[in-house]
């Protein structure tokens, strides 16, 4: 007998599960951080912080904003921690692109 396969239904986020992808974006430095990390995927918070030119510190607090609001994943490789965009970081980095251009 064949097994059938249940069908996805992806459910709609809650206004509430928004509000925290918003504002994981809602700071000059972060949308910059998030282009960055767009391009140079991989990227290290002292990459990150030369390309911006800006404090170490300031870098990491930013990233640790943006991997609780699920737009950036950290991968561990050895003592060193790389920086992607999660999907929907992905999602959102394609949405400010669009819009820069308007």
């Amino acid at each position: 007998m064949l097994a059938k396969r249940k069908k996805v239904v992806q459910k709609e986020k809650t206004p509430k599960q928004m509000e925290r992808h918003l504002k994981g974006v809602a700071n000059h430095r972060r949308i910059a951080i998030l282009f960055l990390i767009a391009k140079r995927r991989g990227i290290t918070v002292d990459g990150i912080a030369e390309n911006l030119d800006c404090n170490v510190k300031t870098i990491s607090s930013h990233l640790w904003r943006l991997a609780q609001s699920g737009l950036v994943v950290k991968v561990y490789r050895g003592r060193t921690v790389a920086h992607e965009l999660s999907p929907y970081g992905k999602i959102l980095h394609k949405f400010l692109t669009t819009f820069s251009q308007q």
